[in-house]
């Protein structure tokens, strides 16, 4: 079984949910897809276990993470350790595990990018680690708005799943001076530039709640003119 697995993961990593058949892996193994089927009823089943063999040490890493940190921070965490807390085992599995964990990287993505059937995974999965996070953050800046807090999940969360994907855009975009492989050059940087977002979008609302309200008013009344035309 655990070779029909590596083998589906490797397709559903490359190919995708709908690209990759129950045929596609019992030929690449050699096999009849009868002795699959025998195993997984239907590619549905096969995808969840693929999915779900790796997918509870994800969550129970992150976990982890979220414990130790707020048994350090006390009562005064921050953004930027909050984010490193959930995000730094994440990256420590890719850095440090087989081809299996970065394939699984591509599925997470797909899953995380997905409508419907994905949504419901993530929902499964990672909601209540979610949701534990925004607490946290909101801690840390309770003062911040809270669809600020989702907002920003939200883009982090789609810039973490961009970079488990390995496009390999960005070695192309930089000429090889990056790689999308990197794991340890995107550890090294992803939670500062995430929580550097985080923070300018607060001291931005801030900012705006303490502007004189004429000020209010002359930003929220401009309007583009348009030159006219001959």
């Amino acid at each position: 079984m655990k070779l029909i697995l590596d083998t589906a993961e490797d397709l559903f990593s490359q190919l995708g949910y709908f690209g990759v058949t129950i045929k596609d892996v019992a030929d690449k193994m050699g096999i009849h897809p009868a002795l699959i089927h025998y195993y997984y009823d239907g590619k549905k089943a096969l995808f969840d276990a693929v999915f779900e063999r790796r997918v509870e040490y994800a969550v129970t890493a992150r976990t982890a993470g979220l414990d130790a940190y707020e048994a350090e921070a006390g009562d005064h965490p921050t953004i930027e350790g909050a984010l490193r807390a959930y995000y730094d085992s994440a990256f420590d599995v890719y850095i440090n595990g087989d081809e299996g964990w970065r394939n699984f990287g591509r599925i997470f993505a797909q899953v995380n990018n997905a409508p419907g059937y994905g949504a419901e995974m993530m929902d499964a999965y990672f909601d209540p680690l979610v949701l534990r996070l925004i607490e946290l953050l909101h801690r840390a800046s309770p003062d911040a708005q809270p669809e600020d807090l989702f907002w920003s999940f939200q883009f982090t969360s789609g810039a973490y799943t961009l970079i488990l994907s390995r496009t390999g855009r960005i070695d192309r975009l930089s000429d090889k001076l990056c790689r999308s492989e990197d794991f340890e050059a995107v550890r090294e940087r992803f939670v500062t530039f995430m929580a550097g977002g985080f923070e300018a979008l607060h001291r931005h609302r801030l900012s705006a709640a303490a502007a004189p309200p004429a000020a209010k008013a002359a930003k929220g009344g401009k309007t583009r003119t348009r030159k006219p035309t001959a």
